[in-house]
């Protein structure tokens, strides 16, 4: 089960359009954003543009929604998901961007 519930976490970071991928990675890039312990993502400068305080809404929004049609498919909660999906995101972070500790402090990976 956990198979699958990875492989649609995965198919969620593989259906984002190019150009908004784009963005995201620039946005990672420049460290104002960075990949929350808890699936989301989260502003790890508060200086941040607001198009880029935008993009952020609107990606977790886009999770949020992911997060709970998988976990109804497979009958886990909507928390869960969203952990193995941080877990995923944190993996495939490239390094020189964010990820929030367990702790809660952001660091470059």
């Amino acid at each position: 089960m956990k198979t699958l519930i990875k492989a649609c976490l995965l198919s969620l970071l593989l259906m984002m359009p190019v150009a908004f991928a784009a963005d995201l990675s620039a946005a990672k890039q420049q460290g104002w954003i960075g990949e929350q312990n808890n699936g989301y993502l989260g502003l790890v400068r508060g200086d941040a543009p607001a198009d880029v305080k935008a993009l952020l809404a609107k990606v977790n929004a886009q999770r949020k929604a992911e997060f709970t049609q998988i976990a109804r498919k497979n009958g886990i909660a909507e928390a869960e998901a969203a952990r193995i999906f941080a877990r995923e995101a944190e993996t495939r972070t490239v390094p020189g961007n964010y990820i929030q500790s367990s702790a809660g402090a952001w660091v470059k990976k």
